[in-house]
């Protein structure tokens, strides 16, 4: 239903459902996303993981829903009597004709002004470049001693420290102190970090603090704790709360560990990996050194065998020389015994030939007469049905039927004429003869 009806020229009675559906649309068109701040009331967590409250000041209040998908990654200890500040859109609940907020956003009252600082900050500090990869540089892989920046009293301390300790013992690490909460804290982690330059004691700097509110973190969001990080010419992590939780720090610095101890894990190896590499190698070049000197071994025995001495060798190719001469000598034999036998058979059929030269000469006079009188015959029979075939053709010859006295008759046309009934009287017939031809002119017809 469009809230085009409430414009209409004339006038209608609506529906109920027609009406909260119209003023619905008007709010979802009208009215943008808005912070509204005020107190939690009825709170009811249903079954579903929806959340339906209403949010209440001194003088009025108004119906929430947040749906699940919304409410999952906040803190669940939200109850009635909580301040909030919500991001909602204005909506009528068509059913009931409630109007209410849907929410998007929920945060705890008096966070706003903090997420405006730091959503500021981040901004001008991405702009001059201090967040970009290009200029963050690679951690040592095996530093040679360690800096951590934070309270002696912090737990993450001992957290880090328990890490290192059980990663790679012995590596030094060197404590700069200084507060990570309350006020001066960002001023003082910002000068540990300048003396830990100065001194240039360290491969590696840890910034270091467990979790707690924004307000527990905010020094880690203060601009001089940022230029500290990106002026240090040392390596820095930063890791700061939770995984959840994000500071300028963790920007800045060169790399960002989602833990306290994620960060000592990010800034040594892990001796027990290391290890096994090392072990892994060793077996490999064991298993290498092991394979090339079995194929040594393989090569002397394969040279070895095919090595002869130098007495056993000429006296091999000794008896090898008498075997070549020996098929030699066999061979040149057998040629000439070939060669001989060739001879004799060739000689043989000489001598028989005498005779029969004699034989096929006479054979050959006789039947060159045969041929000659095969042909003769041939031409007088060939000759004697030319003669008859000239007599045929003499006999159909039209000239020598117009000798004896016939003639041929054409029309006009030159069609030769059979019939007295082909000519109309008055027509011109063409009469050839033996000797000359005639036009003539039918004067008469008789069939």
């Amino acid at each position: 239903m469009s809230a085009a009806l409430f414009f209409e020229d004339k006038p209608r009675v609506l529906r109920v459902s027609e009406l909260t559906n119209a003023i619905n649309q008007l709010l979802i068109g009208n009215v943008p996303l808005l912070w509204v701040r005020g107190e939690v009331s009825n709170l009811v967590k249903a079954s579903s993981g929806h959340w339906y409250f209403a949010l209440k000041d001194e003088r009025a209040q108004v119906r929430c829903v947040m749906f699940r998908h919304k409410n999952q990654s906040l803190d669940k200890n939200i109850a009635n009597g909580t301040q909030v500040e919500v991001l909602a859109a204005c909506s009528l609940y068509e059913a009931r004709g409630d109007f209410q907020l849907t929410i998007e956003q929920l945060r705890p009252a008096g966070l706003g002004v903090l997420y405006e600082q730091f959503a500021q900050l981040k901004q001008q500090l991405e702009s001059e470049g201090l967040f970009d990869a290009a200029r963050k540089r690679p951690l040592p892989l095996f530093p040679r001693r360690i800096g951590i920046i934070t309270s002696p009293q912090a737990a993450a301390l001992r957290d880090v420290l328990t890490t290192l300790k059980h990663r790679l013992p012995g590596v030094p690490v060197i404590l700069y102190p200084a507060p990570v909460q309350g006020a001066g804290s960002a001023e003082k982690i910002a000068a540990a970090i300048r003396v830990a330059n100065s001194r240039a004691e360290c491969c590696v700097l840890i910034l270091c603090r467990g979790g707690g509110s924004i307000e527990d973190l905010w020094a880690f969001n203060e601009e001089i704790v940022a230029r500290a990080i990106a002026a240090s010419s040392i390596p820095t992590v930063s890791g700061v709360g939770h995984e959840t939780d994000f500071t300028i720090a963790d920007f800045v610095a060169d790399e960002r560990a989602p833990t306290p101890t994620a960060a000592a894990q990010r800034v040594v190896p892990d001796r027990h990996a290391l290890l096994k590499g090392l072990r892994d190698i060793a077996q490999h070049l064991l298993r290498a050194q092991r394979n090339r000197l079995q194929n040594a071994m393989q090569a002397v025995d394969y040279l070895q065998r095919r090595m002869v001495h130098p007495a056993q060798q000429l006296q091999r190719q000794s008896l090898h020389v008498e075997q070549l001469q020996q098929r030699l000598q066999r061979s040149f034999a057998h040629a000439q015994e070939l060669q001989r036998w060739r001879c004799n058979a060739l000689a043989q059929r000489l001598r028989g030939a005498g005779s029969d030269f004699n034989r096929m000469q006479d054979r050959q006079h006789h039947l060159g007469g045969r041929l000659v009188k095969a042909v003769h015959a041939l031409q007088s029979r060939r000759q004697a049905a030319l003669d008859t075939v000239a007599q045929h053709l003499v006999l159909l010859n039209p000239q020598q039927v117009l000798a004896r006295g016939y003639s041929l008759v054409e029309d006009e046309n030159g069609h030769l004429v059979s019939d007295a009934q082909q000519v109309p009287t008055g027509s011109s017939l063409r009469v050839t003869f033996a000797k000359g031809w005639v036009r003539a002119e039918v004067k008469e017809l008789s069939v």
